[in-house]
């Protein structure tokens, strides 16, 4: 199973991105989905998830702010970040909990990550 995420660059606090990441491979089912971030020095944190029924859960930080969704059909999520602010700047990944064919369970899987970068 690959994640591949796009969509990150530079921004001016207050500006906006969109990130998408794509699964592909030998996927019978896709439970959930997610971002997460990791800024320099600190944890990766959750930003936002949803699972394959349309169910979605936001860090408190990005709420208002951050809008994912998902396209299952095309195995597809993607994170509209708008009001952009410096402490938004991460690298930002994908996250899927991935069922393969042949397999009797779900898996975690990551991208690669994309660089989020929010100047003031």
């Amino acid at each position: 199973v690959q994640l591949q995420a796009s969509g990150g660059g530079l921004v001016q606090a207050g500006g906006s991105l969109r990130l998408s990441c794509v699964a592909s491979g030998s996927i019978f089912s896709i439970r959930v989905m997610g971002w997460y971030r990791q800024a320099p020095g600190k944890q990766r944190e959750l930003v936002a998830t949803i699972n394959s029924a349309g169910g979605i859960n936001y860090a408190d930080s990005v709420k208002g702010r951050f809008t994912i969704s998902r396209d299952n059909a095309k195995k597809t999520i993607y994170l509209q970040m708008n009001s952009l602010k410096p402490e938004d700047t991460a690298v930002y990944y994908c996250n899927a909990a991935v069922r393969e064919y042949g397999s009797p369970s779900y898996g975690d899987s990551w991208g690669q990550g994309t660089q989020v970068t929010v100047s003031s």
